[in-house]
């Protein structure tokens, strides 16, 4: 028997046992790749949540045995979106011969229904993440470190992660916007950046943000991307400046997975189990042996 897909977004879900596996890969990764977080922001929902703890498991070991370990600050605002009415129903199926989704229909006839609740709005995720933005993120991109620049990892879920990131690609001049090796051409014509795409589980999106000015000439895909961002995005040349104004962002990696080759869900539905927290996890294997 298949189990209908439920609409889950601020629905506290549990993390399953596949994506403690996943965030345990993807902390290994991090570590082995020499990724230090110094900040860490997650939504308050558990299976974001918990999956930030897995990754800041494997920070790097201090010389005397304790583990350099960052704080996972959990906030509301990093929720994903809210599907109000829908939220624990299964999805409802597009009607046939009409060009409207089944959700659609559905709202069309039940919205002036007693305790319906739409869907929240992409205007309202937009609110939502420019809060996060000037609350969070923004001080900590215009801070300066003597020691170290911050490595600021948010983990949260797909739909809100793509009103975060067109937010974020708002605080830049498109000029100051540059794709990495490979990441340039999809399809044959340049990016879109609004839209670099979807996030798989433990996906992750890798952002390089500093104040130096580019010191290598762009490519010719990266100059038609910033020219097409820029007819989209900034047509009056007498906007005032980008709130990010003087800095570069390089995007590194869109969704990378790189993490997850070779790994398989375990059949008989036990990926699919919730996580016991009694269950060995990745921290075990880093205590230091009693000698």
């Amino acid at each position: 028997m298949v189990k209908p897909l439920i609409t889950a977004g601020v629905k506290d879900s549990a993390l399953t046992i596949h994506g403690l596996l996943q965030a345990e890969r993807l902390g290994r990764h991090f570590a082995q790749s020499g990724v230090e977080a110094t900040h860490v922001f997650a939504s308050d929902l558990q299976r974001a949540y918990k999956t930030a703890e897995a990754l800041c498991a494997t920070q790097t070991l201090k010389n005397d045995g304790n583990r350099d370990r960052v704080e996972v600050k959990k906030l509301a605002i990093l929720r994903e979106q809210d599907f109000g009415f829908y939220e624990g129903k299964p999805f409802y199926a597009r009607v046939r011969d009409s060009n409207k989704s089944g959700k659609d229909n559905h709202r069309l006839q039940h919205a002036r229904d007693p305790g319906f609740q739409d869907v929240e709005s992409k205007e309202a995720m937009a609110i939502r993440m420019d809060s996060f933005m000037d609350l969070h993120l923004l001080p900590l991109l215009r801070s300066s470190c003597s020691e170290k620049d911050p490595v600021i990892m948010i983990v949260s879920h797909g739909i809100i992660l793509s009103a975060l990131w067109r937010g974020i690609l708002k605080q830049f001049s498109s000029q100051s916007v540059q794709l990495g090796p490979g990441l340039a051409i999809r399809g044959g014509g340049p990016t879109t950046l609004e839209h670099l795409g979807g996030w798989s589980n433990t996906g992750y999106l890798e952002l390089d943000v500093n104040v130096q000015k580019p010191t290598t000439k762009s490519t010719s895909a990266d100059t038609a991307v910033s020219s097409a961002a820029a007819q989209k995005s900034e047509p009056n040349t007498t906007a005032p400046p980008k709130p990010l104004h003087g800095y570069i962002m390089i995007i590194k990696a869109v969704n990378c997975k790189d993490h997850l080759v070779g790994l398989k869900r375990t059949g008989g539905g036990v990926g699919s189990s919730k996580f016991d927290e009694g269950q060995k996890t990745i921290e075990s294997f880093f205590k230091k042996r009693k000698v």
